[in-house]
C-alpha cells in the first residue's frame, strides 16, 4: 500500500489528493493496524468554518487524512492542477469501509445520532453485510458531556475492540471530538456526518443524478430549508469568493 500523502490547499485548508480505491486501502491498512487516526471528510461548509475558527482549522490540518466531500471542493482541487480528482463523501465511504470491514472482519462502531437511527442503520448495514461485526452503538446525549462521561465513552470505545468508528455527529463537533480522543481510541476515527440518517433511511438522499452533478447540496436544501439554508447559500457564497481569491493570487 502507498502510504505516501499529497495535499493541496483549499482556502487554506490541505486536502487529500487521492482516488476511492487509495482511500479504503489507506484506511483499511490502519484499522487493520488498530492506529489512532483521524479522517476529516470535508465539504465547503468545513472549510469555510476553518477560515473563520482557528481552532477548527489546526483539527482539519493534523487529521491524517482529509478527503474533499462536496463538489466545489472536489473541483477546486481539480482547478489546482489534480485532474480527475474524485468526490470522496462520507456516506459512500462508509459503505465502502463497511464492506471491506465485512470481508476482513474488522469490527466496527457507531457513535452518535439518536437511538432509534442507530438501531435502524444496523439493521440496514447488518442486512447489506451479515459478517459486518458492529461492536458498538452509541447515542451520546444532545448536550455537553462531563469529562467523566467523555472518559467513559472513550473507555468503552476502546474496550469494544473497534478497527473503524464512525463518528456522526455533524460538523464541527465531530471533528474536534475525534482530534481529542486521538491516542486515547486506537481505531480509525471517521467523521460522516449525515451518513448515519442516510443509511437508516431516517433522511432521503439525493438521486445518483444528482449526486453525480453537484446538486447534492441542493436537495437537502429543498429537504430542510429551515436548518440548511444558511449553511449552503451564505457558506456556499462565501466558499465561491474565497477560491476565486485564491486561484487569482495564484496567478500572481
Amino acid at each position: 500500500m502507498n502510504d505516501a500523502r499529497v495535499t493541496a490547499p483549499v482556502l487554506g485548508v490541505p486536502i487529500d489528493v487521492l482516488g476511492w480505491a487509495q482511500a479504503v486501502d489507506r484506511i483499511g491498512g490502519w484499522a487493520a493496524a488498530r492506529e489512532s487516526r483521524v479522517v476529516c471528510i470535508c465539504n465547503a461548509h468545513s472549510v469555510v468554518t476553518a477560515t473563520r475558527d482557528p481552532a477548527f482549522a489546526q483539527v482539519l490540518a493534523k487529521a491524517d487524512l482529509a478527503t474533499p466531500d462536496g463538489a466545489p471542493v472536489a473541483w477546486m482541487l481539480r482547478r489546482l492542477g489534480h485532474a480527475g480528482q474524485p468526490r470522496i463523501n462520507g456516506p459512500d465511504l462508509m459503505l465502502r469501509l463497511c464492506e471491506r470491514a465485512a470481508d476482513a472482519a474488522l469490527p466496527v462502531a457507531l457513535v452518535g445520532s439518536t437511538p432509534q437511527t442507530l438501531a435502524a442503520l444496523q439493521r440496514q448495514l447488518r442486512a447489506a453485510w451479515p459478517a459486518l461485526p458492529i461492536v458498538l452503538a452509541e447515542s451520546p446525549p444532545f448536550r455537553p458531556l462531563t469529562p467523566a462521561e467523555e472518559e467513559a465513552l472513550a473507555a468503552r470505545i476502546e474496550a469494544s475492540g473497534a478497527a473503524i468508528v464512525f463518528v456522526g455527529f455533524g460538523c464541527p463537533k465531530q471533528e474536534t471530538w475525534m482530534a481529542a480522543r486521538r491516542g486515547r481510541v486506537h481505531a480509525v476515527m471517521i467523521g460522516v456526518g449525515a451518513a448515519f440518517d442516510f443509511h437508516a433511511g431516517t433522511v432521503a438522499r439525493a438521486p445518483a443524478w444528482m449526486r453525480e452533478h453537484g446538486l447534492e447540496w441542493l436537495h437537502r436544501l429543498a429537504s430542510e430549508p429551515r436548518r440548511l439554508w444558511k449553511r449552503y447559500l451564505v457558506t456556499n457564497t462565501l466558499f465561491v469568493l474565497g477560491v476565486a481569491r485564491q486561484l487569482v493570487m495564484r496567478r500572481w
